[in-house]
């Protein structure tokens, strides 16, 4: 188990390097389970941004693992109540949610492509074969380089 809490507190490693590669370690190990507590307990950290990072890659990590399968949809509802809390978490999800609808083809609404984060804009623009995220991306994308690699990429397809 993690332990978390104030400085002083039994168990409790003031460096916060020391913590994240708990972290890591822990989410590495946790039975799929216990995620969305240990996520829940890993956000109560007073480092705020080294916890977000620590939760943010696992969800990378699991969300990627599970993208097009069945148990996706429990697992997302379940994290998403678990990092509630926090904003990065909280789009990361949303991101993944997002690149789940578009490979699987199913409805999405072209807002939250816009409003996605910079890396899947740009996951987007590199791999996606869909003339209308590229379109989209070609156009409106947030940065000049996902503009410029979508552009490219939707001539290919014409």
């Amino acid at each position: 188990m993690i332990r978390t809490g104030a400085v002083g507190a039994e168990g409790f490693e003031p460096d916060e390097h020391v913590r994240f590669a708990r972290y890591r370690r822990a989410f590495a190990e946790v039975a799929p389970e216990d995620a969305a507590g240990l996520a829940a307990r890993v956000l109560t950290d007073p480092e705020t941004s080294m916890a977000s990072c620590a939760v943010c890659e696992y969800l990378d990590r699991r969300a990627a693992e599970l993208l097009t399968g069945p148990g996706f949809p429990a697992w997302h509802r379940e994290m998403a109540g678990a990092t509630a809390s926090d904003p990065f978490a909280v789009r990361c999800l949303r991101d993944w949610a997002l690149l789940r609808a578009i490979v699987l083809d199913e409805p999405w609404a072209e807002e939250r492509l816009l409003t996605a984060g910079n890396r899947l804009q740009a996951r987007l623009a590199e791999e996606s074969a869909a003339r209308q995220v590229l379109s989209l991306l070609a156009a409106s994308g947030r940065t000049r380089r996902v503009r410029n690699i979508a552009a490219s990429r939707l001539r290919r397809f014409r």
